[in-house]
C-alpha cells in the first residue's frame, strides 16, 4: 500500500519553528530573508535534527556536518562581504529595494522561505531516522565538492575584487563556467538530496524533496541570468568580457549554454 502522508511532522515543525525565528532578521532588511537568515537557518536545521535524531553512521554525521558548516560559512561570507568597499554600490542598491516592500509580502517571504530551508535540508533528517541510506557516501561526496567549489569561487571572487574592484573575475574557476559558486551550490543540495534515496518511503517525502531541490535550483538559475544582464549592463563594452562570455559556459562547463537572457525564471 502506497504510503502518502507519513513525516517526522514534531521535528519538521521545531526545524520551521527555528527558521522563522532566525530569518526574521529579513524584518530589518528584506534581503537578509534570503541571505544571512538562509544560512544561518540551514546550521540551525543541522544541528537540530541531528539533536532530534543522532547521527548513527559516520556519513550521517558528516551530511549534518557539512550542512552546519555550508550555514556558517555562508553567513560568514555574506556579513564580510557587506562590509567590503567593491560591494558598496550593491548594498546600497538592496537598502533601497528593501526600503519599498510591504508589509504583507515580508510576511509572504518570510513564510515562504523558511518552509523552503525546511524542505532543502530534509534529507538530513530522513537519513537520520533511517540511520543508513544506500547513496549516503557519494551523496556526502557531491555535497563536499560542490561546497568546496563555492568556497573556492567565493575565495577568489574575493581576491581579485581586493585587487581590482571595478574588474570583472574571469580567472580561477571562473575559467570553467562564469558562475562557479551558483554551480557549487547545486552539486551541492543535489548531493543533499542523493544521500537519502532509499529512505524517501513516502510520496509526500519525495514531493517535499523535490521541491526543496527544485526551488533551490531554480533560484540559482534565476540568480545567474540576474547576474549576467548586471555585468552585461557594467562590462558590455570591454573587449576582453566579450570574449568570456562567448567562451565560457554561464553555469555547467562543457554545456554549450552561454546566455540565459531569454530564459523565464520568476525564481533568483
Amino acid at each position: 500500500m502506497v504510503q502518502w502522508f507519513n513525516l517526522p511532522w514534531p521535528d519538521l515543525a521545531v526545524g520551521f519553528g527555528l527558521c522563522l525565528l532566525i530569518s526574521a532578521l529579513g524584518f530589518l532588511r528584506t534581503d537578509w530573508f534570503i541571505s544571512i537568515g538562509y544560512g544561518a537557518s540551514v546550521s540551525a536545521l543541522a544541528v537540530w535534527f541531528a539533536w532530534a535524531a543522532p547521527p548513527s553512521a559516520a556519513g550521517s554525521w558528516l551530511q549534518a556536518g557539512l550542512l552546519c558548516l555550508y550555514g556558517l560559512r555562508l553567513s560568514g561570507y555574506l556579513i564580510a562581504r557587506e562590509r567590503s568597499a567593491s560591494f558598496a554600490r550593491e548594498l546600497e542598491a538592496s537598502k533601497a529595494r528593501s526600503a519599498h516592500i510591504t508589509s504583507p509580502a515580508r510576511l509572504g517571504i518570510w513564510f515562504s522561505v523558511s518552509a523552503l530551508y525546511v524542505a532543502m535540508a530534509a534529507p538530513l533528517l530522513f537519513v537520520l531516522l533511517a540511520g543508513d541510506t544506500p547513496l549516503l557516501w557519494p551523496g556526502v561526496v557531491v555535497m563536499a565538492a560542490g561546497l568546496g567549489l563555492e568556497i573556492t569561487a567565493d575565495w577568489q571572487k574575493s581576491a581579485s575584487k581586493k585587487r581590482a574592484p571595478n574588474k570583472f573575475v574571469h580567472r580561477g574557476v571562473y575559467c570553467w563556467c562564469r558562475y562557479p559558486n551558483y554551480l557549487g551550490e547545486i552539486l551541492f543540495w543535489l548531493g543533499n538530496v542523493i544521500a537519502g534515496v532509499g529512505v524517501y518511503h513516502t510520496v509526500l517525502s519525495w514531493g517535499v524533496v523535490l521541491v526543496g531541490f527544485i526551488c533551490i535550483f531554480l533560484i540559482m538559475l534565476g540568480s545567474a541570468r540576474r547576474l549576467e544582464l548586471k555585468q552585461g549592463s557594467r562590462y558590455g563594452d570591454d573587449p576582453e568580457y566579450q570574449v568570456w562570455v562567448s567562451q565560457v559556459p554561464v553555469l555547467f562547463p562543457f554545456v554549450p549554454v552561454y546566455s540565459l537572457r531569454r530564459l523565464r525564471v520568476y525564481l533568483g
